[in-house]
C-alpha cells in the first residue's frame, strides 16, 4: 500500500461488494428454504415412486449447496466489511494528518513527505526550509522516536520537528493500511470453494476454519457492533438483536453461529439457520477425524489352541481397540445422533410433517439437541418434551421421533390449529441409573436452562397468552420439570409427567400451572416410580394407603405424580414398560396430544 493509493482509495467499494455478497447469501438462504419447504413438499404430496425419491435426493443435494453458498458468502461479506473498516480507519488518520499539515501551511508531496518553510534561527540568520519523510512503520517505533528526537534537537528549524510529526502520522496511516491489506488478502483468497458441484464433509470442515480465520481478523470491525448482553435474559437478548442493523446481524451470525443458535429470545428461524451451520461444520469435522482412524481389524478368529472358547479376540483388534476404540465408537455414536437430526430436517412434507427447526445444537459433553416440529414462534399450541436418563446427542433419534409422533397425533386432533412439538435435550441428563439418576443435582442444574428456554419461547411468541404451552417430562426429565417449577417460574399452561420417579414436590399445586393442569401417565409395569421413591426424588406428604378399601399404611410418604394423593389427573395408559408412552395409535399418546391441543374433555382418565 502506498501513500497515493491510500489517499485515492474508496473503501466504500469494498462495503458495496460486501453488500453484494450479503445479498447473494440471503438469496441462497431463501433458495434453500424454497427447496426444502416448498418444492420437495409439493413433490411428496403429488408424486410417488423411485424416480420421485431420486429427484428429492438431488434436490436435497442442491439444498446443501445453497446452504454452503449462504455460509461462505456471508463470511466473504463479513471479511470485506472488516477490510473496509480497517482501511477507512487508516484513511481517516491519513486525511486528518494531511489536513493538519496543510492547516499549518505545510505542503504534502505526492510521496507523503511534508515540506516546511524556512524559519528565523537563533544564530546564522534564517534556517532553510526542506521536507520530512515518515520513517515510522508504526507509531512508537524506535525509528520514529529517533527521527522525532533529531527533528526536535538537531535541526535548527523548528518547522522541521512539526513536519516530521505530520510525516510520521502519514507513514503510520499508510502502514496500517498495508497491514490491513496483508491481513485480509489471504483470508479472502481462502474463501474459495472447490470447483465441483458437491459439498463434502471436508468442505464444511474448511468452512469452520474459514470462519475462525475471518474471526481472528475482524476484531476491530466486530468491536463496532454492540455485543450481546452477558448472561442476558431472553428479553434482553431479543432487545439486543432487534437493535442491530441487518448488516450487523448477518455479520455477527456469520462469525458466531453457535452463540446465536443458543441464544434464548431470538426468533426460531434465526436460531435454526445458525444451528444448521454449526451442525454441518461439526459433522464435517467428525467425519474428517473418523477418516483418519484405521478401520477396525477382524475382532474374532478361531481359537488357535483348538480349546474352549471356539473363537477369541484377535491381537490386531485388541491393539486397535486400545489405541482407537473409545474414540472410534464415540465419533460414530455422535455422528449417528447428528444424522438423526439431519434426517428430521429432511423429512419436511413426509406424512404432512411441517418444517423442522433446529433451536439448539452442541457436541460438547453429552451434547445438546433442540428440535422443533413446526415453528413455535407462531404456534397456537406448543409442547416441550424433556427426556430423562441416558438422553444425549448420540441418542437423540428416539426422542425426536417421539415428538414427531406426538405432532402427527396432535395435528390429527386439531387440524385447524398450528402446533409445534419440541424435543429439548438441553441439559446434562444422568447417564446411569445408579448412582447418577438417584441424585437431584442433575435436575437442579438443568432447571435454570429449561426455564430460560421456556421464557425465550414466550418472549418470541409475544407473551404468555399467545400460545398454549405444555411441558412433558419423561422419567428423570419430569424431575427436571419439577425442579424448574420449584426453583423458578415455569412458563407453561400444562404439565405432563410420564413414567415419573418424582418431581421434587409433594403436590400438583406446587408446579406453577394449577392443580387442574397437571397430568400423569404411568404404566402398570413401569417400576421407575419405585426407584424414584427409594432415591427420594418426590416430596413428602401425609397419606393413607389402602387395599380394597382397607387402610394398611399411613404417614409422611414420598409422593410421585402417579400417586392419587399427588393430585394430578391420572390418565389412562394402554402401553407397557417405561418407554411405550408414545407408541403409535396408543391411548397413552392420544391422551398426551389431547392435553397439548387443549382438548381436555377428550382425555381418558383412570
Amino acid at each position: 500500500m502506498h501513500f497515493a493509493t491510500l489517499k485515492s482509495l474508496k473503501p466504500s467499494e469494498f462495503s458495496e461488494a460486501a453488500d453484494g455478497y450479503r445479498s447473494t447469501s440471503d438469496m441462497a438462504g431463501k433458495a434453500q428454504e424454497s427447496v426444502d419447504n416448498e418444492i420437495i413438499v409439493k413433490m411428496r404430496d403429488s408424486l410417488k415412486g423411485d424416480t420421485t425419491d431420486a429427484s428429492i435426493r438431488q434436490l436435497q443435494r442442491l439444498s446443501r449447496n445453497f446452504h454452503y453458498t449462504e455460509v461462505e458468502c456471508g463470511l466473504i461479506s463479513t471479511a470485506l466489511n472488516g477490510l473496509a473498516h480497517d482501511l477507512q480507519a487508516a484513511q481517516k488518520k491519513l486525511r486528518e494528518a494531511i489536513a493538519d499539515a496543510e492547516g499549518s501551511k505545510f505542503t504534502v508531496g505526492a510521496d507523503g513527505s511534508v515540506s516546511y518553510p524556512a524559519a528565523e534561527a537563533k544564530t546564522d540568520g534564517k534556517a532553510p526550509g526542506s521536507s520530512a519523510s515518515g520513517g515510522a512503520n508504526i507509531e512508537g517505533s524506535n525509528l520514529a522516536e529517533a527521527l522525532q528526537r533529531q527533528a526536535n534537537s538537531v535541526n535548527p528549524n523548528p518547522n522541521h520537528a512539526i513536519a516530521q510529526g505530520y510525516a510520521n502520522r502519514i507513514s503510520q496511516a499508510v502502514q496500517e493500511a498495508t497491514e490491513a491489506d496483508a491481513k485480509w488478502a489471504p483470508k479472502l483468497r481462502s474463501l474459495k470453494a472447490d470447483d465441483d458441484l458437491a459439498v463434502s464433509h471436508g468442505d464444511w470442515a474448511d468452512a469452520q476454519k474459514d470462519m475462525q480465520g475471518v474471526l481472528k481478523g475482524a476484531d476491530d470491525y466486530l468491536d463496532s457492533i454492540t455485543e450481546p448482553p452477558k448472561g442476558g435474559s431472553p428479553k434482553e437478548n431479543a432487545e439486543w438483536w432487534q437493535g442491530l442493523s441487518a448488516e450487523e446481524r448477518e455479520s455477527y451470525a456469520a462469525l458466531h453461529p453457535a452463540s446465536i443458535g443458543a441464544m434464548d429470545g431470538l426468533p426460531a428461524e434465526v436460531r435454526d439457520s445458525a444451528n444448521r451451520t454449526v451442525l454441518a461444520e461439526t459433522r464435517g469435522r467428525y467425519e474428517l477425524e473418523l477418516s483418519g482412524i484405521p478401520q477396525p481389524p477382524k475382532q474374532y478368529a478361531p481359537n488357535p489352541d483348538g480349546n474352549y472358547p471356539a473363537v477369541v479376540q484377535t491381537e490386531a483388534w485388541k491393539q486397535w481397540n486400545e489405541q482407537y476404540g473409545d474414540r472410534y465408537r464415540s465419533l460414530n455414536s455422535t455422528i449417528g445422533g447428528m444424522d438423526a437430526i439431519q434426517a428430521r430436517l429432511k423429512d419436511t412434507g413426509k406424512e404432512g410433517l411441517p418444517p423442522a427447526y433446529l433451536l439448539g445444537f452442541d457436541d460438547k459433553g453429552t451434547g445438546r439437541a433442540i428440535v422443533a416440529n413446526g415453528n413455535p414462534d407462531e404456534a397456537d399450541h406448543t409442547a416441550v418434551y424433556v427426556p430423562g436418563t441416558f438422553s444425549s446427542l448420540p441418542e437423540a433419534g428416539g426422542d425426536i421421533k417421539r415428538m414427531t409422533d406426538l405432532w402427527l397425533e396432535g395435528n390429527s386432533q386439531a387440524p385447524n390449529a398450528s402446533l409445534s412439538t419440541v424435543t429439548w435435550i438441553g441439559y446434562d441428563a444422568p447417564q446411569s441409573l445408579v448412582p447418577e439418576a438417584m441424585g437431584k443435582e442433575w435436575a437442579l442444574d438443568g432447571a435454570p436452562e429449561l426455564n430460560q428456554f421456556l421464557d425465550g419461547l414466550q418472549a418470541v411468541q409475544g407473551g404468555a397468552d399467545n400460545s398454549h404451552t405444555t411441558v412433558i417430562g419423561h422419567s428423570y426429565g419430569s424431575t427436571t420439570v419439577g425442579a424448574a417449577a420449584l426453583t423458578g417460574d415455569l412458563s407453561a399452561d400444562d404439565v405432563v409427567a410420564a413414567g415419573s420417579p418424582g418431581m421434587l414436590v409433594a403436590d400438583a399445586s406446587e408446579l406453577d400451572v394449577g392443580k387442574d393442569h397437571v397430568w400423569s401417565e404411568t404404566a402398570g409395569d413401569d417400576r421407575v416410580v419405585i426407584g424414584g421413591k427409594v432415591a427420594g426424588l418426590g416430596g413428602y406428604k401425609w397419606d393413607v394407603h389402602t387395599w380394597n378399601g382397607i387402610p394398611y399404611n399411613a404417614g409422611f410418604m414420598q409422593m410421585a405424580p402417579s400417586d392419587e394423593a399427588f393430585g394430578a389427573h391420572r390418565m389412562t395408559v394402554d402401553t407397557e414398560g417405561h418407554s411405550g408412552y408414545w407408541d403409535e395409535g396408543s391411548q397413552s399418546l392420544k391422551n398426551q396430544a389431547s392435553v397439548v391441543v387443549g382438548k381436555y374433555d377428550d382425555v381418558k382418565e383412570d
